[in-house]
């Protein structure tokens, strides 16, 4: 098995293709899809870099997993089912929790379904998925939102927002249905108790300190180093400098289209009769401002 990544800079997200170097049986993991907020412009930079990457490795794409319902990129699953249609589309089948949550939130009509079917197969915890030659199993990780899942390749678990590198932490647990103690659960209980030599794949990196890209580690210098959560952290330490550093970090800027876009399997909106397509934004009210 091979592994090579993208990184997408204007959101520090990591794309992953797995492939196997015999058959070429490949799998992408959380494509990345470009849109700027100002403009509500989309564009394909990131996609067509994709593209590239699998038209030079000379790969044929089983199958595309998103990790979670992403909140600060739109994903290009469905530019990928269109190049790659013999692709199988999947996430965890919590994506339900997150959908159900977030259609009271946004409001939408009944047409926006909320049993996962916008995706072409949903995943149970602790099941062994066959995409080609490639095996991999599926390991429920929730906390930073309750539909997130890691995926274990051999001796590669690809962790998405779950675990970031060490001298980063890990995903942060204020969104809808987000749980500090699930985390603290799903790092602890499952992705610790994997062998020490274990590589590690993050979802991002924002390379603090402004040191260069680093998206690898292991779960020995996990346990060891991760300046949020060591295997020494106990529980109530991890819940209350979660909990603390939640409430200091801005809103993700791009929250509402990703999460909008996202759990509709990577699809946008329908287009209204005007031809254009919209994106809803909740406003919240500051009952101070409006009484003046």
């Amino acid at each position: 098995m091979k592994i090579e990544h993208l990184f997408d800079k204007d959101t520090f997200t990591l794309t992953y293709v797995v492939y196997d170097e015999t058959s070429k049986d490949a799998i992408i993991i959380d494509p990345v899809l470009d849109f700027d907020p100002a403009s509500g412009k989309i564009s394909t930079h990131s996609f067509l870099q994709l593209v590239n990457k699998i038209r030079d490795l000379e790969v044929s794409v089983k199958m595309i997993l998103e990790t979670h319902a992403h909140a600060d990129h739109l994903s290009s699953s469905q530019l990928l089912k269109k190049r790659y249609p013999h692709a199988t589309l999947a996430i965890g089948e919590n994506i339900r929790v997150v959908q159900k949550a977030f259609k009271s939130i946004f409001n939408l009509d009944d047409q926006f379904k909320t049993d996962g079917s916008q995706f072409d197969r949903l995943f149970k915890d602790g099941e062994t998925v066959m995409a080609g030659s490639l095996r991999f199993k599926v390991i429920f990780t929730p906390g930073h939102t309750p539909a997130c899942s890691s995926y274990f390749f051999d001796n590669a678990i690809f962790t998405g927002d779950a675990l970031f590198m060490p001298d980063y932490g890990t995903g942060r647990c204020d969104f809808p249905a987000g749980c500090a103690e699930e985390l603290y659960q799903s790092i602890h209980k499952k992705l610790y108790q994997l062998a020490d030599h274990t590589k590690v794949y993050v979802g991002h990196d924002y390379l603090p300190g402004g040191r260069d890209l680093a998206f690898m580690s292991t779960i020995k210098e996990q346990k060891e180093k991760n300046i949020q959560l060591k295997q020494s952290t106990t529980k109530e330490e991890f819940i209350k400098m979660r909990r603390n550093r939640d409430k200091s970090l801005n809103a993700p800027k791009l929250l509402f289209p990703s999460v909008q876009v996202n759990m509709n399997a990577g699809d946008l909106p329908q287009p209204e009769s005007n031809g254009n397509v919209y994106l809803k934004i909740p406003i919240k009210k500051d009952e101070s401002i409006l009484q003046k």
